[in-house]
């Protein structure tokens, strides 16, 4: 099901939740999906539990028998890049009662599909890899059962204005054309450049599943069959001063928010997010493109020999 936009597509299924319901969702995910949360949940009156997932059995430790109704889950999680194996969290879910739905917008299914490792709904911002061409707003929604609750998030979407247009789903379709394309490419360059900065002295850690350092690169190698995608994040030395120096100082790559088009982009994250933030405040989130790699490593080379 399309929607206009992401969080559209996220808002419709937590509008079926009902009151005295709980939804746990992880401590770390797209900051506009968990402040919606945060919103609707003091003034629907259901609990919003966060959890760990770098913590062993913190999932299950969070639900509340009886009352849970939706796990959403983001994988890899926004803008850390943790990686939360699905097949294990839905199995927990199932086992008590529940549904797990997973946003997949950093994943998309030429590399990993969520329905066949058990999650019962897929969430896209198809403003990002889907369409991949930083020319649209839009959102899906994926089942893998057609039910009530299907229905009622079909109601919600057509009553409440949240249908994708015409123009947009023509340029969605465009966009899929070269997804496959664009995701391999994306995917080589950043694990180039991952690997290239990871023990510069310049920086604490570069952030990035496709690392064998990585202490998610195990799952991600289930889950994520066909690369690790185009995202990653690098932790300056210093502070928020030295980050935002550093990412002023980038000229091939432009800052700016969204991810997965065919341009480099950059984002203070922290700055993004506000004083809410628990992102670190030297992280830069890189959203890797399809210009040539060696191009983009010398963009931060040169930016961080400013420090």
């Amino acid at each position: 099901m399309l929607f206009a936009s992401g969080l559209a597509a996220a808002a419709a299924l937590f509008e079926t939740v009902e009151a005295g319901k709980q939804i746990v969702v992880p401590e770390v995910i797209y900051f506009g999906t968990l402040s919606w949360l945060r919103r609707v949940s003091e003034r629907r009156s259901f609990e919003l539990t966060l959890y760990d997932p770098r913590e062993p059995d913190s999932l299950a430790r969070s639900i509340k028998p009886g009352k849970l109704d939706i796990v959403w889950i983001e994988t890899p999680v926004n803008p850390t890049w943790d990686v939360i194996d699905i097949q294990a969290a839905a199995d927990i879910v199932h086992e008590a009662g529940a549904v797990l739905a997973v946003d997949s917008t950093v994943a998309p299914p030429v590399t990993t599909r969520p329905l066949d490792l058990g999650a019962d709904f897929v969430a896209h911002s198809a403003t990002k890899y889907l369409n991949g061409h930083s020319d649209l707003t839009a959102g899906v929604l994926v089942t893998n059962q057609i039910d009530d609750r299907w229905k009622e998030i079909r109601f919600i979407r057509e009553h409440a204005g949240g249908v994708l247009g015409a123009f947009e789903s023509w340029l969605l379709l465009r966009g899929l054309r070269t997804l496959a394309v664009r995701y391999s490419r994306c995917s080589d360059s950043a694990l180039r450049i991952a690997q290239h900065f990871e023990h510069h002295p310049a920086i604490d850690a570069c952030l990035y599943p496709g690392l064998e350092s990585h202490p998610g690169h195990e799952i991600a190698l289930r889950q994520m069959t066909n690369g690790f995608g185009g995202m990653l994040s690098i932790l300056i030395q210093g502070g928020a001063k030295e980050a935002l120096k550093v990412a002023t100082g980038l000229e091939v790559i432009v800052r700016a928010t969204s991810l997965g088009g065919v341009e480099s982009l950059v984002e203070h994250r922290a700055s993004i997010e506000g004083p809410e933030s628990t992102v670190p405040p030297n992280l830069l989130r890189f959203s890797i493109g399809i210009e040539d790699a060696d191009d983009l490593i010398r963009d931060i080379e040169q930016a961080l020999s400013s420090l």
